[in-house]
């Protein structure tokens, strides 16, 4: 279990690392962008090349599909909730915040957060090591998304002292959730443990789909097609090599 929450903490902690990156530096939005644009194409290999591949493996198609369907309809459901009070400006640097959006914001990144947090835990269950792709996926977005919110927070009023605040709050919250992961799932049938991979996997694709790939055009338009693109390709070669 201390092994889930280091890594759970490693990756969680990209948030974090990302608040304090855009509270020191200016960070040009469209830099932002690239990081975030790469990131989301290794979410999408790992939620491909990881976590569908082994669902199947571990259960059956209808049991993977059926987790993958309803992991991204209640993920659509409850960010269109948070979306209406603020939370979609989760990603964003310049957008119109306020002080009711910042506790949507909070929770729409614990939604992005914690079922991720869950993966890294159950990853190391049925192996001696924890899966690398997932980590350096989950890193590589949380990163951008710490940067840019934190921005956007300073910029509309938040103490550089509260922003932070929510931010270790996501930390604590990530390694409590990966720790919980292990303990709680290890010893569940591999056909809930695939479920609960499709399921989580669903979410992510859900999430990048509507919130990391738009903004990320926003702010560097049509060659985000490409670093995405660089970003599945290397989810790749570390599913290769690992």
């Amino acid at each position: 279990m201390l092994q889930a929450a280091l890594w759970g903490g490693i990756a969680g902690s990209a948030v974090l690392l990302g608040s304090f990156t855009g509270i020191a530096f200016r960070i040009p939005r469209k830099w932002t962008a690239w990081i975030m644009a790469f990131g989301t194409g290794i979410l999408i290999g790992a939620v491909s090349f990881e976590l569908l591949l082994e669902a199947v493996k571990q259960s059956d198609l209808k049991v993977t599909s059926t987790g993958f369907i309803l992991g991204a309809a209640v993920f659509t459901i409850i960010n269109t909730i948070l979306a209406k009070k603020g939370g979609h400006e989760r990603k964003k640097s310049t957008s119109k915040k306020t002080k009711s959006a910042g506790v949507a914001i909070f929770f729409g990144t614990l939604l992005d957060a914690i079922p991720e947090s869950i993966l890294i835990g159950a990853s190391l269950i049925d192996q001696s090591q924890v899966s690398w792709l997932l980590v350096i996926a989950i890193f590589l977005s949380n990163f951008p998304e710490g940067l840019s919110s934190s921005i956007g927070l300073l910029k509309e009023g938040f103490s550089k002292k509260k922003v932070i605040g929510m931010w270790v709050a996501v930390l604590l919250l990530s390694i409590t959730a990966s720790s919980l992961g292990f303990l709680f799932l290890e010893h569940v049938s591999d056909s809930f443990l695939s479920m609960i991979g499709a399921f989580a996997g669903g979410g992510i694709m859900a999430m990048v789909s509507s919130t990391m790939l738009p903004e990320a055009h926003d702010d560097a338009g049509a060659e985000i097609g490409l670093i995405t693109s660089l970003g599945l390709l290397s989810s790749l070669v570390l599913t290769h090599f690992s």
